[in-house]
């Protein structure tokens, strides 16, 4: 899948990931500190991946690690630092909900340190008193939506 806004895309495709912007990033951040080349390319193939583009130039990724049927962990988000502050990362992640092979799970789960009112704005909420781990939960994802209760 592919999603445009402005002179942004957003792919699916994970022929389009540009590996050593990805290890890069990973590697200076807090929560991949020291990962090998190895382990990125396995979790790319095992993972829906999701690269930001300005032009031919990659500038953010996220992935997810799911069934595709019950649960996601949504993971590696990122927007290079010199690119924040214009709406990509809310674009990236509103992006990653609306993919069809992600529609319908009961749980969502991600770990974060720094992003945490961001993903509070998608229904997730802290799961530990750290608050670095949180869940978007939905008890009825799997009853038919004419019995479910209405939103308020």
């Amino acid at each position: 899948m592919e999603w445009q806004q402005g002179a942004f895309t957003l792919s699916s495709d994970p022929e389009r990931i540009q590996l050593e912007v990805v290890l890069d990033f990973l590697r200076q951040s807090y929560w991949a500190s020291g990962i090998t080349t190895s382990q990125v390319q396995t979790s790319i193939q095992h993972s829906l991946n999701f690269s930001l583009f300005q032009g031919s130039d990659q500038i953010g990724y996220a992935r997810v690690v799911s069934d595709r049927s019950t649960f996601g962990y949504l993971t590696d988000v990122f927007v290079l630092p010199e690119h924040r502050g214009q709406g990509l990362g809310k674009w990236l992640v509103s992006c990653v909900f609306t993919h069809p092979e992600l529609q319908g799970f009961r749980r969502w789960m991600l770990a974060t340190d720094d992003a945490k009112t961001l993903y509070a704005r998608y229904g997730f909420s802290s799961l530990d008193t750290s608050g670095m781990i949180m869940q978007k939960f939905d008890p009825d994802a799997y009853k038919p939506t004419s019995s479910r209760p209405l939103a308020a």
